[in-house]
């Protein structure tokens, strides 16, 4: 089933996945750049590839984090080749490392990249996520590391003219791995809702994706093909929310846990998430949303309700609840170096979709709950 959302096809298709080579020929693809994670040799869909007419470049050259170096050595793989399409399979990582590739192939060299401006690349990007998560398929965003530290790549351009949901490659991921990206999914459909920039298309995408997350959850973490369906269209659809609201205080205080500590994106983001939930509940007296905070109130009511919770307060034990049973852990340790390296990596841009203000003192003290610290 093909499905046309605004420039993106989002194609749904279950086994079926010789319709990859039908879209490779739609991208007129003689010549493509596959950008994958190093488990893809063991999916079903890499014989597909190896059977197409297409000529293949392999590029695995990037890190679960993607560091600015590994772009370029992307870009360069790209154009000694001569490439002429991208193709990404995997999980958050390999798909930004591909969205980034599209932007820079068309630069100057005389010049870092990242401190180029972005020039509308039309290079086709097909990208078929192997995780449940990021729904960074359906995004105009990508996240790379420049010197240690987390930069964002946005443009109409790097989305994927191509989303592909196959199923099947959810079933060899590893249970750990499971857990984290379908965490990352609710995090940001339910971030996406309480942003600033949410809007009744966004809501639309929110709802949704969170009742087929509560639908699949158990059905994925014990492999179910159809249930794998549900989550990788849950983590679709929260993709999508984003894509129109980006972000908010959960995922920007967890880039740095995740540098920090080596814990998966999804594991660090719901670390936060409870604890930024509580905060902004107990502060409503610090919102910036214009719709004031009565709306934003009523919007973690709803939110609370589509979790099927009947307080807000209920909800947020409900999700502290769920990371104790999919054994969702903050590190034992933090020493005060760290803890501060934290309060100071947030991206205070990024603060600034959430409802309600956080400063600096607001972050120290999420962050010490997080890690039951005293400060």
């Amino acid at each position: 089933m093909r499905e046309l959302h605004e420039s993106q096809v989002i194609v749904h298709v279950a086994e079926n996945m010789s319709v990859l080579n039908d879209i490779l020929g739609e991208c007129g693809a003689r010549n493509v750049l596959l950008v994958c994670g190093k488990s893809f040799f063991s999916l079903k869909i890499a014989q597909v590839i190896k059977d197409s007419m297409v000529s293949l470049t392999i590029f695995q050259d990037f890190s679960p984090n993607p560091q600015y170096e590994d772009i370029v050595l992307g870009v360069k793989s790209y154009r000694e080749h001569g490439c002429d399409t991208i193709l990404a399979i995997g999980g958050g990582s390999a798909i930004d490392v591909a969205k980034c590739i599209k932007a820079f192939v068309p630069m100057r060299d005389d010049s870092p990249y990242y401190k180029q401006p972005i020039v509308v690349s039309r290079i086709p990007l097909v990208a078929l996520p192997t995780t449940a998560g990021t729904g960074s398929e359906s995004t105009q965003f990508a996240v790379i590391y420049i010197d240690g530290e987390k930069a964002s790549l946005s443009h109409p351009c790097i989305l994927p003219d191509y989303a592909i949901l196959e199923p099947s490659v959810l079933q060899t991921l590893p249970l750990y791995q499971k857990k984290c990206s379908m965490l990352d999914a609710l995090c940001q459909a339910l971030e996406s809702w309480w942003s600033v920039n949410a809007d009744s298309r966004s809501i639309n995408f929110a709802k949704q994706a969170v009742k087929q997350w509560l639908e699949a959850q158990n059905g994925y973490l014990e492999n179910s093909i159809e249930e794998n369906k549900g989550m990788l269209l849950a983590s679709n659809l929260a993709g999508r929310a984003i894509n129109i609201t980006k972000t908010t205080a959960p995922h920007a205080m967890s880039y740095k846990m995740t540098t920090l500590f080596k814990i998966p994106h999804g594991h660090a983001v719901a670390l936060a998430f409870p604890h930024v939930w509580r905060f902004m509940l107990e502060h409503p007296q610090a919102c910036i949303d214009e719709r004031g905070a009565e709306y934003v109130l009523d919007t973690f009511i709803q939110m609370a309700s589509a979790l099927g919770q009947q307080t807000v307060e209920q909800a947020i034990m409900w999700f502290s609840s769920l990371l104790e049973k999919l054994e969702i852990l903050p590190p034992n340790q933090v020493n005060p170096e760290e803890f501060d390296m934290l309060i100071h990596s947030v991206n205070l841009e990024r603060l600034k979709n959430s409802p309600m203000q956080l400063d600096l003192q607001a972050l120290t003290d999420i962050y010490a709950e997080i890690f039951q610290k005293r400060v």
